[in-house]
Order: structure tokens, then sequence, then C-alpha cells
């Protein structure tokens, strides 16, 4: 995992709209020519017709469903992986990984006629004779990846987890490797991300109704046979199929931000095969996305004042936000701003305008007060010394999901894919979209500056081609096993507040706090946190009720 997503002002009036969660750790994937979910070049789309996406099932779809027994007792064909020239050029040594494929049904409700391959790629536990199983993992999203999380990040599993685990990462379906979304080509993306959104509100109201329709077409025409099938619920179908496939009785599972939300449906879809399951970064899959999109811009405000505070006082040799700790962020914020009129130009003869320049600050905000910190204020400070556009904009890149070659990732078509399979949007009542904006002037001033009531008038998932019966609701998850829920005092992108719901919400569940910034616990080096962690998947024993980690 190399890198974070993060909400963006040119997002923030349409995706808030939208109630799309923006929780990716962004990965440079290598994109496929457009595919259908078999493989083959997909149908012409139909038109403008809504249909119904598939709906639960009355119970749980599982081993037991004689339907689905040839899927669940599959074994997975594990060999080395293929050579990967980009993780060659970062040092990455994979030669001890293996890559597979998982065989699973498009539909659920009838698994006889088409199915898809789940890509998969395993680092081996270091002991084989102390292994207790697997360790699936999901990095967030929807659309990260986690062989990339895998493939990448393996240091974050040294010591025990390692040792006494297969780590296995998956790309979910309609991600990554695995039959991706697609819905644009390279040159799409980068016309659309050197777009600012306009100013004035009655311009941007009709930017968002065209840029939706369009990109709702897009997607139809190029992934249309998929579309219906992308949600989370099918995918912690897969997640039981892998479990069963991978000789595992019980599900072992590490997911963070968008992946808790995979974890919670795994467990209420499945609580009997629950076994260690730590749900790190939390949505609460009971809040609604208007609302969570609210908090979420609420938090990025909050973490961005923090951050800038920091730089006036503790790095002030280094700091280009005045000598001011309580105008920083002000003064950080008008800059990003001015790029509107006066957008700089990196050395590849892009443009750095405002929202790429907000996407690229706010992104940085993933990560801890050290390292993420750090860049932030070189790279800002590059920027409003007027040397340098690129470090900005390459934080941009991460996050959109571009490489230095100038190709994206499918990782944004299966964001908006998944976000509208999983929750029906209604647009907000004339009231609610008038407190909506009120709530964002007072409390993220910064971030939602210029925002009006009209922007929240429509929702964005209403011209999406399928519609969803999925509403969100607490997960009870009633005969589960234990379930470690993680949640970050300082965490800007699922505020601390959806740790504390989601465990609360859950019938059997600890939550473990980290107390300081970023999004996420795991893998930021907290001593505390990992011992915690260690001992809850490799042990049983869970933390005692109220543990902070500082």
């Amino acid at each position: 995992m190399r890198s974070s997503r993060a909400a963006r002002p040119q997002l923030l009036l349409t995706a808030l709209a939208a109630g799309t969660l923006l929780l990716v750790s962004a990965c440079n994937d290598t994109a496929k020519p457009a595919q259908d979910a078999l493989g083959t070049p997909a149908p012409a789309a139909p038109t403008a017709t809504a249909t119904a996406s598939p709906t639960p099932t009355p119970k749980p779809t599982g081993a037991d469903d004689p339907a689905l027994k040839p899927f669940y007792g599959q074994q997975i064909a594990w060999a080395a992986c293929p050579a990967d020239p980009e993780a060659a050029k970062a040092k990455i040594d994979i030669s001890g990984m293996l890559c597979g494929k998982l065989h699973v049904p498009l539909d659920y409700a009838n698994p006889a006629t088409d199915a898809l391959d789940i890509a998969l790629i395993k680092l081996p536990a270091g002991k084989p004779d102390q292994k207790l199983g697997s360790l699936m993992v999901n990095p967030g999203g929807p659309g990260g990846s986690g062989i990339e999380m895998v493939k990448y990040g393996a240091k974050d599993y040294d010591g025990a987890l390692h040792d006494r685990f297969d780590v296995i990462g998956f790309d979910p379906r309609g991600t990554g490797e695995s039959s991706p979304v697609l819905c644009y080509d390279d040159k799409q993306h980068d016309e659309a991300n050197q777009r600012d959104s306009p100013q004035d509100p009655q311009a941007r109201k009709a930017e968002h109704v065209r840029s939706s329709t369009e990109h709702a077409a897009a997607c139809q025409a190029k992934s249309g046979k998929l579309l219906p099938f992308v949600g989370t619920r099918n995918t912690a179908r897969d997640l039981d199929v892998l479990r069963a496939a991978s000789g595992d009785k019980k599900l072992n599972y590490l997911g963070i931000s968008y992946g808790t939300y995979l974890g919670a449906l795994y467990a209420e879809e499945f609580p009997q095969n629950t076994g260690r399951l730590i749900l790190d970064g939390a949505v609460d899959p009971a809040q609604d996305r208007l609302d969570h999109g609210i908090d979420q811009q609420i938090g990025f405000e909050k973490s961005f004042e923090r951050f800038a505070a920091d730089c006036v006082r503790n790095h002030a040799d280094q700091c280009p936000l005045g000598k001011d700790p309580d105008k920083a962020a002000q003064k950080a914020a008008d800059f990003l701003d001015g790029l509107y009129d006066h957008p700089m130009t990196a050395k590849d003869g892009r443009k750095l305008g405002r929202d790429l320049a907000w996407t690229g600050t706010l992104s940085m905000l993933y990560g801890d007060e050290k390292v993420a910190w750090q860049n932030l204020r070189n790279g800002l400070g590059w920027a409003m010394l007027g040397h340098k556009a690129d470090p900005l904009l390459s934080f941009a890149d991460n996050y959109n999901g571009r490489d230095e070659n100038g190709h994206y990732s499918p990782m944004e078509e299966a964001n908006g894919a998944i976000s509208c399979a999983d929750a029906a949007r209604p647009a907000p009542t004339t009231e609610r979209a008038q407190q909506a904006v009120a709530k964002l002037l007072a409390e993220a001033p910064l971030i939602a500056k210029g925002a009006t009531a009209d922007d929240f008038s429509e929702a964005g998932c209403a011209y999406w081609p399928f519609k969803t019966k999925e509403q969100p609701h607490t997960v009870r998850a009633e005969g589960s096993a234990p379930i470690l829920v993680v949640g970050t005092t300082g965490d800007p992108a699922t505020p601390y507040a959806s740790a504390e719901a989601l465990a609360k919400g859950f019938a059997n569940a600890t939550l473990l706090t980290r107390v300081g910034e970023g999004h996420g616990a795991f893998g930021k080096g907290n001593t505390c946190v990992d011992t915690a962690l260690a001992a809850y998947l490799v042990d049983g024993t869970m933390p005692a009720a109220g543990t902070r980690c500082s």
C-alpha cells in the first residue's frame, strides 16, 4: 500500500451529493482492454432503463448450497508470480510470493450461468511448521488492490503475522486484475482531472449533471454486464469461497477503511465462519452516506488545520505558511484556491490547478505526522515559492491512480460502480440540503468554500444504470466470533466516531484506539497497536476494553 486516496474539492460537491465513500488506498494497477466479466468484449449497452441490481438472498449463500459446491471445492493453482518491472524498479522482491486465481459466480442467484476469476497473491508463512492458517487482507476503497497491498506492503506483516499466516491479498470483483470496471481511456482521465469545477453554483450543478450522465453511459458501454454484480455483498460471498478454497475453516481477516465494510458484511452473511477479524479505520454501515461524506470533509478540514499549525510551530525553517499558527491553514487554502485563476505548469506540460492541488494536499493527510506531513510541507513549499508544481501534482497523480507514464488504474471506475451498488442514494430534501451545506460551511469553511444547497439537490447515483435495494443499516452479526475494531482519533477519512459506532453495533466486538494522525492504524509503526493486533490474530487475545495506544 503505497499511498492513499482522499476527498478533494472537485469531488466535494458531487461526491457528497452521491454519498460516495472516497477511501481507497491508491495503487498503480495495469489496466486491461475493455472486457466484460467473462473476458470477452462487452456487448453494446442498452440505453437508459434502470434495472434493479441483485438483492441479498433470504439466507446467506454458502458451501451448503448445492449449486455452489464446485466453487467451494476448487483448489487454487498457486504458482510463482510473473515478473513485475514496477516492483523491480522499486527494489521490491516478490520472488517468494505466489499468484493464483479464484473462480466465482458472476451472479450468486444463478451460479450456473456466468463466472469470473478473482486475482490473488500469497505471501507464504515464514514458519510453515507453525502456520495457523491464512490471513485475508483488503486495503480499502472501494477499488483498492489487495494484490498491491501484499506485494508492496510485505514488510508491514514482518514478525508474528508473516511467521504464522499465509497472507493473501485479492483484487475484489470489478477492480484491479479481477475483471475491472472500465469507463474511460487515459486521455479522458487526464482531461477530466485537468478541469477545475466551476465556481458559479448553477454552472457547477449543470456540470455535475453532465458528467454524471456521461459517466454512467461510459461505464455501461464498456462494463454493462458486470455493473449489477460488483456490490460488496457479492464480494463478501467471494471472500467465503476464498476461505474455503484456501483450506480455512474460519476466516481470519484484516480490512482497512472500506475493507471494514466488507468485513462487516462478511460477518453479517457468514457469522458462523468468522475467525479473527480486524476492522481498522472503520466505516459505520448504519450511517447515511451523505452524513458520512460531510463528516469526512470536516475530518479533513480539522486534519488540514492541525497540519498547518504544526508546520508553523515546529518546522518554521521549512514552513511556507507564515508565522501565525492560527492563520496557517487559511494561508495554504488561499494559495490553493488561487490556482483556479493562476495554475502552475509542471515539467510535463500539465497544469496544476485548484482541484488537483487540493487533491494532492489532502491526500497526504492520510499519512501520519512524520513522513507524510514532511512531504506535504516540502510540496507546498516548492509550489508556494513558485519553483515547482511537480510534487503536489505527483501526490494528486498517486491519488488518482495515474502512473509516471500517464496510465491510469481502473480504481476510480471501481470506486463509483461499487459505491452505487452498495446503497440507494435518494436526492436529499431541500431542508436537508440546506442543513448539509450549513454544517459544512460552519465546520469545514476552507474545503467547502463556495458550497450552496444546490450542490446537494441531486444524487450522483441517480444516473447510474442499475439501482440497488441495499440500504445503510446496523450490522449486528449475531453469532460471530469476537471482532476487533480499530479507530484513530485523528483519522480524517473515517472519523473516530465511525469506529465507535461500528464496534457498538456489533453483537460481539471490542474497540482499540490509536491516538494520533492519519488514516488507519495498521502499518503506522505504533508498537502498542502492532503488539495488540498480533496477540489477537496469533493467540486470540483481545485487548482490554478501553485500550488506547499513543
